[in-house]
């Protein structure tokens, strides 16, 4: 039996070699030749490659330079996933986006629009929702005698009495009394213009001329009087208000904007409360204010009994009007700051307790009012300045409306001519 394997025997062995155990060296021996085939079919580069530079088999079969016919880590295929020769650039040197991945910068871009719309959206609908809501219902332009327009713009701030809303309860929680028909608690001329802006108090005790006018019920005539100048807005309403503080002080009014107790009640409550930091114990039975000396936080009802009470200072109104201008500040501080503005849950709110009890002449708009608002935070900011009219007497005995405070006339003109001039105010006692 033969050991070695089929086709092998003793003289092919000699013939090839001994192996290690001969003595003898082996010789040397022919090797066959061993042909190399073709790469497969799948291993030809896609169409558009240049052989020559690539060093891939060329079209005519020859092979690129220094190459045995295939090319040293070239992966032939698309670099994205998709059918050959359809990704990357002509040499192969780029690649496309990853086949599922997702597109930020269009995801981004999406996100960006829809948010912009949105935002848009929200404040169209807010800015036709609060505009729909403001009272117009003052008539400047039956307003007669009115003096000639000047530089910048006056807006008439009033503080009614007005009980509108308010059930019985209420009139008693608030010391309001029940008295009908409305007066003026406090008025002020807001001046906005290029020399900064004023907030001038008005005392409602002023002694001041009521020009000639027709009763709103009566249709009587009546003849030019002085008087307390809230009188002229019990006999004819916002419309003689203003005629009687234009025809004093020779300054058109352009905007009026008046609130009751009812809704600074409401607002001031709407916003959270007020923080109010007192020099002093500050105690009236008749508007109900009772507060320590110190920092604390008012709500509606005692915000309203803070801006109302006057008994415990010397000078009464001049008192009250101080108060009055205190808190007005930082109410207006309170409702542009960050938390308010920035929080859909409070803003809302106030915006609502605000607009549905301001009343407002028929040519403002919510951009005016926003303008009258930012102009009050600016002097509140110290971007203007607080002045009480120029007082010459302010315990002038009447001889039909008891004490009253006189305005010192020549400073009082002065003031005003300033004004209406849109120039720096230097007339008046701060």
């Amino acid at each position: 039996m033969n050991d070695w394997p089929e086709g092998r025997t003793p003289d092919r062995r000699e013939r090839y070699g001994r192996g290690s155990t001969s003595a003898e060296p082996e010789g040397a021996r022919a090797l066959p030749h061993v042909r190399r085939d073709a790469p497969p079919p799948q291993y030809r580069p896609p169409q558009g490659y240049d052989s020559r530079d690539q060093g891939y088999p060329g079209a005519q079969g020859q092979d690129g330079p220094g190459h045995d016919g295939y090319s040293a880590g070239q992966v032939y295929g698309p670099g994205n996933g998709g059918p050959a020769g359809s990704g990357g650039s002509a040499s192969g040197g780029g690649r496309g986006p990853r086949a599922g991945a997702p597109d930020w910068r269009r995801r981004i871009k999406i996100g960006a629009i829809a948010f912009v719309v949105t935002l848009l959206a929200v404040s169209i609908g807010t800015y036709f929702w609060a505009d729909g809501k403001m009272r117009r219902e003052v008539d400047l332009s039956k307003v007669k005698d009115r003096p000639a327009s000047g530089e910048g713009t006056n807006y008439l701030i009033v503080g009614s009495d007005s009980r509108e809303g308010l059930s019985d309860q209420d009139k008693k929680d608030l010391h309001t009394g029940s008295a009908d028909g409305k007066r003026t608690d406090s008025m002020m001329i807001l001046h906005t213009g290029d020399n900064g802006t004023t907030m001038l108090s008005l005392p409602r005790d002023s002694y001041v001329t009521i020009p000639a006018f027709t009763g709103k019920q009566s249709g009587k005539q009546f003849p030019a009087a002085t008087h307390k100048l809230n009188q002229a807005y019990a006999d004819g309403g916002p419309e003689l208000l203003a005629q009687t503080i234009e025809y004093n002080t020779g300054l058109r009014i352009d905007h009026y904007a008046e609130i009751g107790f009812g809704g600074f009640r409401n607002l001031v409550d709407a916003l959270g409360g007020v923080e109010m930091c007192l020099d002093k114990p500050l105690k009236d039975k008749d508007s109900g204010a009772d507060f320590e000396a110190g920092c604390q936080e008012l709500d509606g009802a005692q915000s309203l009994a803070f801006v109302r009470q006057r008994h415990q200072e010397a000078d009464q109104d001049l008192g009250r009007m101080r108060n009055q201008q205190k808190f007005l500040n930082t109410l207006a501080k309170q409702a542009a700051s960050p938390a308010t503005v920035l929080n859909p849950f409070r803003l809302y709110p106030v915006i609502g307790s605000g607009l549905d009890t301001l009343i407002v002449d028929k040519d403002m708009g919510l951009w005016d009012l926003t303008s009258m608002f930012w102009a009050m935070k600016g002097v509140t900011g110290g971007d203007g300045q607080q002045l009480t009219v120029p007082i010459a007497n302010p315990s002038f005995p009447t001889r039909t409306d008891g004490v009253a405070v006189k305005w010192d006339t020549a400073k009082a003109k002065q003031l005003f001519d300033q004004l209406k001039k849109d120039q720096k105010v230097t007339a008046a006692d701060k």
